[in-house]
């Protein structure tokens, strides 16, 4: 392997993270190929011994990162305290973090750096600890196409981080400690191919196999999007349940359904985050936003659509930036703004509807915004209710399913690029078609308009916002394929091309401009076609989507166009409804209603027609004039005005007692907020003594070893020993000392004056002190009252930092010595 393509493992742990790192690394062969780095919680104010206390449970050398080190594989590198990590080209980087104490996230500041530098090498696992910090870092390894792992909360001795983890639905692998390293490397092994790579033709027939049994089991259709980014998908998800062969992988996917079910989460990856590419959110705040405003009446409400809205960050982010932008330009003018988010993926659009996030988020958000948008909870924090409220979220299939209309913002970032050229040319007319003239399209940093550049215009090719252009070189006829007719490649295949000839021309003309608007529907009303603009007569209803006629006629038309459609199924005359009042932005506009039951040609039997017309309001002076009231009728109106009077103050003091709960809730959230800050603040100064207590009870694991090995070494050697401070008491003794001082444990802290002994060695506690003074040590030969001999030798006890603490006295026995050589002199 390549030095500048190994895989680099970011590694992040808290409370109990020790032992985790102890078993990961004693898993890990020296030769594995890989880098480590490990991002820890630890004590800015404390020195940490955590590499030499890693180092014992490996081969690989474990250093402590520096400032432009370059990472190379089977080396381990642990972040030091009070330093966030980073990693670019390969090379880490030591930033000053921005808060000392408090809540801060180095794990997920070190995963993403990763991701960004290193794509699919990169692999993040977070194992045990307390809180959430890591969940964002591996969503954006996930999203590069890098791996991500999770230790099994059991194995956890701290199981918050982990789970949360889990939870977020961005981990591939979940495991114990020990095994991470060697499912890691059992991944690698069987590595996803190139994404530019052709699959042979078994394997894309392997492949329509695998869209036909995801269509079946979600109802989308997948085969418009990129090839090649099917077959990667699919392919990690062979390497992660370790099978070889696509073929193989389709027989498995029948039998297991599951698996479906994680290869279509696979395939969306939806993974984003708020304020994502923070110049874009700059531009649309002061620029294009400020814009679109200045040209709007009083009382406006705006519509934005944010199609593959995942959980919700980008769409509440749109939100946010809105609030700001009125707040600091229009604020007395009433301008609102409505949101519908859609997806396809219905448990993202349920977190999002929850509004409810981590705390990791913090790392997203200014401070201000933080405090003005979101409300604390405990483990996260919510969108406030004000935010909240202005987005609509609803599963939708942007490519099967109509789109909203009348739209002003259109929000739909990093969605096309895993659609292939044909989807694209289906997709950007219809976002052309839902925009009003001049309304605002943003895309994602990898995207384009493409070849429609009739249809759209750059404001900013920077940060990929465009302006759309108000016109139309297509049928005014669009098409919206329903789940019934998604299946029939021949109700999408198209017309024949008669884009060159005049009588197509001219009627595409007297279409566009001369034509009423108008709505082909089946039998239950369900809108197959659309001509022209209906957004008038026509919006969608709030919540999931629904495009039956029915549940998008506004006020006015709803009951009327319900019987008309029923009559003209079976009668064969049209059906007229005429001066109908419709409800619009506040207006009433007057319509008539022409519904037709469809007979030829037979395409069409058994579809109604359903043409609006507008009609201008009477002038006032022709208006009929009302016969007089009867008693009766001017009694009920009376009652009624004074009934419209009750309810009207009933509204006006329930509206004061609202707005008196709201003000003491804003308070109890103000202390609700002051709490989960200091409670985030003590947890994170937990976790960081319990970092320090790991390391500080594997040191006292070490003493306790060296203590146990001195004592056994200085019994074995039948030397007495006596150790004493500068004040000549006694600190320490051997068990053969108590043979010559009547010595018992007690007695340490004693002066070694009081200590009755055998020696007939009245001076020793004066020579001591000499010692200590002068630093000579001192040997002298002395006898004991039973008649024992000894050498006493005496010398000053040093520190490790080489500093006098007392002085150690030695007594070797030496009998046996003086009464041979008394023999000798006998």
């Amino acid at each position: 392997m390549a030095r500048s393509d190994f895989p680099i493992l970011g590694i992040g742990c808290s409370a109990g993270g020790l032992e985790a790192l102890d078993a990961l690394l004693g898993g890990a062969p020296a030769d594995s190929g890989m880098a480590f780095v490990i991002v820890q919680h630890l004590d800015p104010e404390h020195v940490s011994t955590l590499p030499e206390l890693l180092q014992r449970s490996t081969g690989m050398q474990v250093i402590e990162a520096g400032e432009g080190v370059r990472i190379e594989p089977n080396h381990v590198y642990v972040i030091p305290p009070n330093k966030d990590l980073s990693l670019l080209h390969g090379v880490l980087h030591l930033l000053d973090p921005l808060e000392k104490r408090g809540l801060r996230l180095p794990i997920d500041f070190f995963l993403r750096t990763l991701a960004d530098d290193c794509r699919e090498r990169a692999i993040g696992a977070i194992l045990s600890g307390m809180g959430s910090d890591g969940m964002l870092g591996l969503g954006a390894i996930k999203e590069k196409g890098g791996l991500t792992l999770a230790q099994t909360p059991a194995d956890a001795r701290a199981s918050s981080m982990p789970d949360s983890a889990i939870q977020s639905g961005v981990v591939d692998i979940i495991a114990p400690a020990d095994e991470m390293v060697s499912r890691i490397l059992a991944y690698l092994h069987r590595r996803p191919l190139p994404a530019d790579r052709t699959p042979e033709s078994a394997e894309q027939s392997a492949l329509d196999q695998i869209i036909v049994l995801l269509r079946n089991r979600s109802g989308n259709d997948l085969s418009l999007y990129k090839p090649s980014t099917l077959h990667r998908r699919i392919e990690r998800r062979l390497a992660l349940i370790q099978m070889d062969g696509i073929a193989a992988y389709v027989t498995y996917l029948r039998n297991n359904p599951q698996e479906l079910d994680l290869l279509f989460k696979e395939v969306l990856i939806g993974v984003t985050s708020f304020f994502r590419d923070p110049a874009v959110w700059a531009f649309l705040s002061d620029i294009a936003l400020p814009a679109l405003l200045a040209r709007l009446p009083d009382h406006y409400t705006l519509r934005a659509w944010v199609p593959a809205c995942s959980t919700g960050e980008e769409a509440y982010s749109l939100a946010i930036v809105f609030k700001e932008v009125i707040e600091r330009l229009k604020p007395d003018r009433h301008i609102t703004l409505q949101i519908y988010a859609t997806d396809l993926d219905g448990d993202a659009i349920d977190k999002a509807r929850k509004a409810c996030y981590p705390v990791n988020i913090a790392a997203d958000l200014s401070p201000e915004r933080l405090a003005r948008r979101f409300i604390a909870e405990d483990g996260g924090y919510q969108v406030d209710r004000n935010v909240r409220e202005m987005v609509i979220f609803a599963p939708q299939n942007v490519i099967s399913d109509p789109p909203f209309t009348r739209i002003d913002i259109l929000c739909c970032r990093n969605l096309l690029i895993y659609f292939g050229q044909a989807l694209q040319k289906k997709v950007l007319p219809l976002f052309h078609y839902a925009l009003k003239p001049g309304g605002i399209l943003v895309l994602g940093s990898a995207e384009t308009t493409g070849e429609f550049t009739n249809l759209f215009a750059p404001l900013d090719k920077k940060t990929h916002v465009f302006k759309r252009i108000d016109q139309d070189t297509r049928s005014p006829w669009l098409s919206f394929p329903t789940r019934s007719t998604a299946n029939h490649p021949e109700a999408a295949s198209g017309r024949p091309d008669y884009r060159d000839s005049i009588e197509y021309l001219t009627d595409q003309l007297i279409q566009q401009r001369f034509s009423p608007a108008a709505v082909l529907v089946n039998g239950d009303g369900d809108i197959l076609y659309i001509s022209g603009k209906t957004g008038k007569y026509l919006e969608p209803a709030a919540g999931k989507v629904n495009i039956n006629i029915h549940a998008m006629a506004r006020d006015g038309l709803r009951d009327a166009l319900c019987s008309a459609i029923r009559k003209a199924r079976h009668n064969a005359g049209p059906i007229y409804l005429e001066g109908l009042q419709v409800e619009n932005d506040g207006r009433t506009l007057m319509v008539d209603v022409t519904v037709q039951g469809v007979d030829e040609p037979e395409p069409l039997r058994g579809r109604v027609l359903v043409v609006f017309t507008d009609v201008k309001k009477p002038a006032g002076g022709r208006r009929k004039r009302l016969p007089p009231l009867s008693d009766r009728e001017a009694e009920l109106l009376l009652e009624l005005n004074q009934l419209r009077e009750q309810l009207r103050i009933n509204q006006e003091e329930m509206q004061a007692s609202v707005e008196e709960a709201r003000s003491a809730n804003e308070e109890l959230q103000v202390t609700n907020e002051e709490l989960t800050t200091s409670k985030e603040e003590l947890q994170s100064m937990n976790e960081e003594l319990q970092t320090i207590n790991a390391e500080l009870q594997s040191k006292v694991d070490d003493l306790t070893w060296a203590r146990n090995d001195m004592t056994n070494l200085l019994n074995s050697t039948e030397i007495a020993t006596v150790f004493l401070d500068n004040e000549m008491k006694l600190r320490r003794f051997t068990t053969h000392a108590t043979h010559l001082f009547k010595l018992i444990p007690k007695d340490v802290g004693r002066p070694l004056s009081d200590i009755v002994t055998d020696l007939d060695y009245p001076h020793l506690q004066d020579d001591a002190m000499a010692v200590l003074t002068t630093l000579v040590f001192s040997e002298k030969e002395v006898g004991t009252r039973d008649g024992r001999w000894y050498r006493v030798r005496i010398m000053p006890y040093r520190t490790q930092d080489n500093v006098i603490d007392g002085v150690v006295v030695t007594f070797i026995d030496i009998t046996a010595i003086k009464q041979f050589e008394a023999r000798l002199h006998s």
